[in-house]
């Protein structure tokens, strides 16, 4: 077996290499491994391209999700991965991440912190940094667009509440949203969150423009100020 490992694909069976088995049998043939050996093309001189992409996998659990949160400098420290390869890795797992958004259309309802988070969970789960979006909806609480108003470090981020209006106003926006991350992984709201809050609270009734509510989101949770009823 350990022979076989260090051969060349190009000397495997037919049936075998991914890109032949993904022709004779489907795509969906193929494990995660072979998926990614296709996108990286070869290995280094110990690993075939599928062997290197097993052992990429092994160190995140087998698990796409956590493959997504590696960076290209993380993917560069396996040998026979360099800028190149990593970048296409990254690359498909960021497509990965917008099918979620892209299997909803963009003019879907919003009626709760739910779908809130249904919504900005494929955008914001592996961000390793703050990043807060606004989303602008009409009168009947369908998606008009959905802005970045702000990106800042592992603990936070700065955002300009007339940045937000003017968003709102540009897009004739009848209802706001507000999401954030917490890279921590811990859902409370911080004190410049609540602050954030009260002031885009009072900018909106002085503009006549409904705030829906505020969710702080982590992979798996989220904290929704319209729920605890703090808006």
């Amino acid at each position: 077996m350990a022979e076989k490992v260090r051969q060349s694909i190009k000397e495997w069976p037919l049936d075998e290499r991914p890109r032949e088995k993904a022709m004779m049998h489907g795509i969906s043939s193929l494990s995660k491994s072979e998926l990614l050996a296709i996108l990286v093309g070869s290995g280094n001189d110990e690993e075939t391209a599928v062997g290197l992409m097993k052992r990429v996998l092994a160190s995140c659990g087998d698990s796409i999700a956590e493959l997504a949160r590696l960076s290209v400098d993380d993917l560069c420290q396996f040998k026979g991965i360099g800028p190149a390869k990593a970048i296409s890795i990254v690359a498909a797992c960021e497509l990965w991440k917008r099918r979620a958004n892209d299997e909803m259309p963009e003019a879907r309802r919003i009626m709760s912190s739910k779908d809130l988070y249904s919504f900005f969970h494929p955008i914001l789960c592996d961000s390793p940094i703050e990043r807060c979006y606004v989303l602008l909806l009409n009168n009947m609480n369908r998606v008009i667009d959905h802005v970045l108003i702000g990106s800042g470090g592992l603990t936070a981020t700065v955002v300009d509440v007339r940045l937000v209006m003017r968003e709102a106003l540009m897009k004739r926006a009848t209802t706001i949203a507000l999401c954030h991350n917490h890279p921590s992984g811990n859902i409370r709201p911080s004190r410049e969150d609540d602050r954030l809050t009260a002031n885009l609270s009072q900018a909106c009734k002085v503009m006549n423009i409904r705030l829906l509510d505020h969710i702080v989101l982590t992979d798996g949770a989220y904290y929704s100020y319209n729920d605890e009823a703090r808006l």
